[in-house]
């Protein structure tokens, strides 16, 4: 596939992107429903044991409580997006906002803990979706130099509802009842819904409704969920309900790798239109930037996921104050997120960015790797700003990275993808994170001859093991050595993700200087009221948008 260097194509330089009144208010909407989505995402962890006992869950029903949230997000977003391109994205993403609510309700007003489960599933499914829709919107209706601003407002969003979601959780359960942490979800979803209607007015897809659903790739679908659930099921329940190597957890993962690699096979020669342009890989700089973009996945989820229990376990922090030791990365992964984007928009490079949020995301892992039971205060806040700044410069500099390498006519193909392979990434990211520190635990456990007959046993409840170890006498001989073997357990996890950030780094040296100033094509951007009854145009005209759509200088 053929790219366009900066030395190859010099448009006008984005200047004439002016958004009016009502785009903000249409992004102010989307952003809303990412927040809605990151604090459910969240919320429920302080909530499971009295949900569980109150409904009489198993632990394995506890276990699937908040998995189930992300795998049906995971497995829904290349298909909401496929399906978007068919028959909008407003009507698709009012179709996910109501999957998020009915699966609130259907949560909320739960009296046994199957109905969790479906209601989860649900909300789960229009929870990627959503996300799915906000980042093909983004693309849609912002010019490729300054998506990366956008980019970051949402990373924003997504922060506010990461941070308060816990705390909001917490307290829910602690006074008038978990069943809150889902009933509020109800009228934010009914003000986005309205919102979304009023403001976002695109420019209408053509086409019969009968002709649309016989070309769109159900095949497609087929393939692609039905491996894609096996493979992440089993690196979801790998280490935690079943040993890895167990048949629960071989057969599936190896069943669902097959299945993908017959999916890309069938996307390649089979579909007229298919779900996954495979066009979009064809260059190395979409190779290296998908690549990182799960790898970011990874680290990020592997941090906000094992961090805390470091705070919790190591620290002696209790669950709210070990929310708020988070801040540094909760704080900072929007502020890098926002400032590159604000930079590329003006310099109209991108590559400085990502070399730069690698180095720092090596760094801050690598320092990451001294935390120990003796460190102070000061050291650990500090410590925690390097790798916050570079996993946050991460998000929008490789979105600049997946987009800018992709035609504009492929770029909603192309905000799928970076978004699935980020959240493919978070599923690995917990899978692999806690894999590491069982194997680690148990190694380091059992050179404690007081230790060692427990040693397995122990490992084996790594991210249950806080109340454990708090219900222990403080001082004791036994809590200083699982303590102690905690702490170096998580430094080989942070070692781990140092080094996977590193060969990140390396691959990221493959980015070329691809330009980010180029014509926005569209067939569903902004219209104005006097177009509502005009049909969609492949590209809309400047002077007939409410935004611009040309954007001009190098990267």
């Amino acid at each position: 596939m053929d790219v366009t260097t900066r030395d190859e194509m010099a448009v006008d330089d984005g200047a004439q992107f002016n958004p009016g009144r009502r785009f903000m208010a249409a992004f102010f909407s989307l952003c809303i429903l990412v927040v809605v989505n990151s604090l459910d995402a969240t919320a429920l962890g302080p909530a499971i044991p009295t949900m569980s006992y109150e409904l009489g869950g198993s632990a394995v029903q506890a276990f699937w409580a908040g998995t189930s949230f992300l795998l049906a997000g995971t497995v829904a977003m290349l298909t909401f997006g496929g399906l978007s391109q068919s028959f909008g994205r407003k009507a698709l993403l009012l179709i996910s906002i109501g999957f998020f609510a009915v699966g609130s309700i259907i949560t909320a007003t739960a009296k046994e803990f199957t109905r969790v489960l479906i209601g989860r599933s649900i909300q789960g499914t229009g929870g990627g979706a959503i996300m799915t829709m906000v980042e093909i919107l983004i693309t849609d209706l912002v010019p490729l130099r300054h998506r990366g601003t956008y980019f970051g407002y949402q990373s924003a969003a997504a922060a506010v509802g990461t941070a308060v979601g816990p705390l909001l959780g917490g307290g829910f359960t602690d006074t008038i009842g978990w069943e809150w942490i889902f009933w509020i979800n109800v009228p934010l979803c009914v003000l986005g819904f309205i919102a979304v209607t009023v403001f976002l007015k695109l420019h209408k897809v053509n086409g019969e409704f009968t002709t649309k659903m016989a070309r769109f790739d159900w095949p497609g679908v087929m393939l692609l969920t039905a491996p894609l659930t096996g493979f992440l099921v089993s690196i979801s329940w790998g280490g935690i309900l079943y040993s890895w190597s167990s048949w629960q957890s071989i057969v599936p993962m190896v069943l669902g790798l097959v299945g993908l690699l017959a999916f890309i096979v069938y996307e390649a020669y089979v579909p007229s239109e298919p779900l996954v342009r495979l066009q979009i890989f064809h260059n190395r700089t979409a190779m290296v930037s998908y690549l990182g973009t799960t790898v970011h996945g990874i680290v990020t989820w592997c941090l906000m996921y094992y961090l805390p229990l470091y705070y919790q376990l190591v620290l002696d922090m209790s669950a709210t104050i070990s929310g708020v030791a988070v801040l540094p990365e909760t704080l900072l992964v929007p502020a890098g997120s926002i400032v590159v984007g604000v930079l590329v928009s003006k310099w109209g490079t991108f590559r400085w960015a990502i070399w730069c949020a690698w180095c720092l995301t090596v760094l801050g892992f690598a320092l990451l790797y001294l935390l120990g039971p003796e460190t102070k205060t000061w050291q650990w806040i500090l410590i925690n700003v390097v790798p916050g700044v570079g996993i946050g410069m991460l998000y929008s500099s490789l979105a600049y990275g997946t987009l800018t390498s992709a035609s504009e006519k492929d770029a909603a193909y192309a905000a799928s993808m970076y978004i699935f392979s980020r959240a493919l990434g978070q599923s690995i990211g917990v899978a692999a994170g806690g894999a590491i520190l069982q194997a680690q635990l148990a190694k380091q456990l059992a050179a404690y001859p007081e230790l060692a007959d427990r040693a397995s046993s122990l490992a084996n409840e790594a991210s249950s093991l806080v109340e454990y170890v708090k219900s222990l006498e403080p001082g004791s001989e036994e809590r200083i050595m699982i303590v102690q073997a905690y702490a170096q357990s998580l430094s080989i996890v942070w070692a781990t993700m140092a080094g996977l950030s590193g060969l990140a780094l390396l691959a990221s040296l493959l980015t070329q200087p691809l330009n980010v100033d180029r014509a926005q094509e569209t067939e569903q951007g902004f219209r104005h009221d006097k177009e509502d009854k005009t049909p969609g145009k492949d590209q809309v005209p400047q002077q007939e948008q409410e935004i611009g759509t040309k954007t001009a200088g190098g990267t």
